[in-house]
C-alpha cells in the first residue's frame, strides 16, 4: 500500500481498471433451442386466437360466467397462504440481486480504538566486563493511544465477476416472479377444479332427491297393488330395497361434498370448520378455447419461463467461475487520526492517511477453479435438459386436454342421448307395470338405468369442465375472453 502522494502508476492501474471493466469472461446468454411444432396434433376445429396485446387483459375463470367463482377467485389471490409464500420467495430474491448489485460499489467503514501499552525502556545491569543490557518497553510508564478513522474499500470488477453474479441473482430473481405466477395460476385452477366438482355434486344430489321422490310414489302404487291383490309382496319388498339404496346413495354425497368444501376454505385461506358454501346449481357453459401457435407456450406459461431464466442464471455462474482464474484488483484507504492525548486528537498534526491498489492472483490451488467451472458448466447443461423437458411436457399437456376435450364432446352429444332414452324407457315401465302387463322388475331396471345414465351424463360435463380448466392452466392461464386471445398473467393482477 503506498502512503502520501497517490502516484501516477496508482492512478495508471485505475485507468486501466475502468477500460477493462466493460469485458466479462464467461459466455453470454442464449436461449436454448426446443423442438416447437408448428401448430396442436388435436386442434383441428378450434379457433386460432388473434392477439391483441392493446387490450385490457381478462380474468380466465370469467369466461365460465359464474358470480360465485368470480369471488372465490378474488379471495385466492388475496388470501392463498402457498401464493403468499411464493411472493415472499419473490421479495427476497428481489433483495438478493439489491445485494449483489451492491457490491458495484465501494464499502465505506468507520472505527475508533484505545490502545494501553507500557512505553520507554530501561537498563539492565549484569555482573562482569559486560556492562548493562536495555529492554525497550519495561519503563514502567503507560501509554494511552486513541485512534479515529474512515476506511474505504473498493474490488474493481475487472472480468466481470460481480456483474456476472448481479446477473445471476437478476435471473434468479425473474425465475422466483414466474414461480409466484405459477404458483398463482395452480392455486386459481385448482379452485376451479374443485369448484366445479362442488356443483356437479350438488347437482347430483338434487338428481338423487328427485328420483328418490319418485321412488316413493313407485313404492306407494305398488302398496296400494298389493293391497288389492295385483302385486306381489316381492314388489313391495323391491321397492323399498330400491328406495332405501337410492337413499343411502344420496346421504354418501355429503361425504364427497363436505371435503370438497374444506379444500375449497383452504385455498381462499380460511379455515375449513368456519368456513360453507351454499348449494347452488350448476349454470356455467363449456368455454370455446381459442388457441395461439404452439410457439407462444415458450413465451405465456410460468413455468416455462421460471425453467429458461433458471438456465441463464446457471450461464452466469459459468462467468463467476471462470473469472476466479484472473487477478483481482481493490483499492483501499484510510484517513484519520491518532494521538496518546484524547484532548488534542483531530488536529492537524495527529492525523494520517493511505490509498493504494492491491493486486491478489492465486498461483495453486490444486484444481479447485477448474472442478468449479467443470460444476457450472455441467449445472448448465441439466438446466437446458428441465428448460427443454418442461417445455415439452407443455405440449403434451395441451395436446392431452385438447383430445380430451374433442372425444368428450362427442361423448356428451351420445350420453345425452342415451339419457333420454333412458327416461323414455322408465316412462313406459311404469305405465306398464300399472296397466299389469309388466312385472315390476322390468320398472326396476328402467330406473336404475335412467339414474345411471343421468349420472353418466353429469360426470361428462364434469370432465367437460376440468379438462377446459386444465387446458386454460396448460396454455399459461389469463385471456381476454372478448379477444379470443390467450394472455400471461400481467404483475397488475398481483
Amino acid at each position: 500500500m503506498t502512503h502520501g502522494k497517490f502516484s501516477w502508476r496508482s492512478g495508471l492501474i485505475c485507468q486501466i481498471a475502468v477500460a477493462l471493466g466493460a469485458c466479462a469472461v464467461g459466455p453470454n446468454y442464449v436461449r436454448p433451442t426446443v423442438p416447437a411444432p408448428a401448430q396442436f396434433k388435436e386442434s383441428k376445429g378450434w379457433k386460432s386466437a388473434e392477439p391483441k396485446d392493446q387490450l385490457p387483459r381478462g380474468k380466465w375463470w370469467e369466461v365460465y360466467g359464474d358470480k360465485d367463482l368470480d369471488a372465490l377467485m378474488e379471495q385466492v389471490n388475496v388470501s392463498n397462504q402457498n401464493i403468499k409464500q411464493a411472493e415472499a420467495q419473490y421479495r427476497a430474491a428481489r433483495a438478493l440481486v439489491q445485494s449483489a448489485r451492491a457490491a458495484y460499489f465501494p464499502t465505506v467503514g468507520a472505527s475508533a480504538s484505545v490502545t494501553r501499552s507500557p512505553g520507554g525502556s530501561r537498563v539492565v545491569t549484569g555482573g562482569g566486563s559486560t556492562g548493562g543490557s536495555t529492554i525497550p518497553g519495561t519503563t514502567g510508564k503507560v501509554t494511552n493511544t486513541y485512534t479515529a478513522s474512515l476506511d474505504a474499500g473498493w474490488e474493481i470488477d475487472i472480468w466481470g465477476k460481480l456483474r456476472r453474479a448481479a446477473e445471476n441473482a437478476t435471473e434468479n430473481m425473474k425465475a422466483s416472479a414466474a414461480d409466484l405466477e405459477a404458483a398463482r395460476l395452480s392455486a386459481q385452477a385448482e379452485l376451479a377444479l374443485d369448484y366445479f366438482q362442488l356443483r356437479i355434486t350438488d347437482e347430483e344430489k338434487r338428481l338423487y332427491e328427485a328420483n328418490v321422490a319418485g321412488l316413493e310414489k313407485s313404492l306407494k302404487i305398488t302398496q296400494n297393488q298389493y293391497k288389492v291383490g295385483v302385486a306381489a309382496q316381492s314388489d313391495v319388498a323391491q321397492a323399498q330395497t330400491q328406495l332405501k339404496s337410492t337413499q343411502a346413495a344420496a346421504i354418501d354425497l355429503a361425504i364427497q361434498r363436505g371435503q370438497l368444501e374444506h379444500a375449497i376454505a383452504v385455498l381462499v385461506g380460511k379455515a375449513a370448520s368456519d368456513y360453507a358454501l351454499p348449494p347452488a346449481p350448476l349454470a356455467v357453459k363449456i368455454p370455446d378455447i381459442p388457441l395461439d401457435q404452439p410457439s407462444d407456450l415458450l413465451e405465456r406459461r410460468p413455468d416455462i419461463a421460471a425453467s429458461e431464466r433458471l438456465v441463464a442464471a446457471a450461464n452466469a455462474n459459468i462467468g463467476v467461475a471462470k473469472a476466479a482464474y484472473y487477478p483481482s484488483l481493490s483499492l483501499s484507504g484510510a484517513l484519520g487520526y491518532e494521538n496518546t492525548s484524547l484532548n488534542h486528537l483531530f488536529t492537524l498534526g495527529n492525523r494520517f492517511w493511505s490509498v493504494g491498489p492491491s493486486l491478489a492472483e492465486t498461483l495453486f490451488d490444486g484444481g479447485a477453479r477448474r472442478a468449479l467451472t467443470n460444476q457450472a458448466i455441467a449445472n448448465y447443461d441439466a438446466s437446458v435438459a428441465v428448460y427443454r423437458q418442461t417445455v415439452l411436457a407443455a405440449f403434451q399437456d395441451t395436446e392431452d386436454n385438447l383430445v380430451s376435450l374433442r372425444v368428450l364432446a362427442d361423448e356428451v352429444t351420445v350420453q345425452d342421448e342415451a339419457t333420454k332414452a333412458a327416461d323414455e324407457s322408465q316412462a313406459i315401465a311404469l305405465n306398464q307395470y300399472k296397466s299389469g302387463v309388466a312385472s315390476y322388475l322390468n320398472v326396476i331396471v328402467a330406473e336404475t338405468a335412467a339414474l345411471t345414465n343421468e349420472r353418466a351424463s353429469l360426470t361428462v360435463r364434469g370432465r367437460q369442465l376440468a379438462s377446459s380448466v386444465a387446458l386454460i392452466k396448460s396454455l399459461g392461464g389469463s385471456w381476454n375472453p372478448g379477444t379470443g386471445s390467450l394472455i400471461p398473467n400481467s404483475a397488475g393482477n398481483r
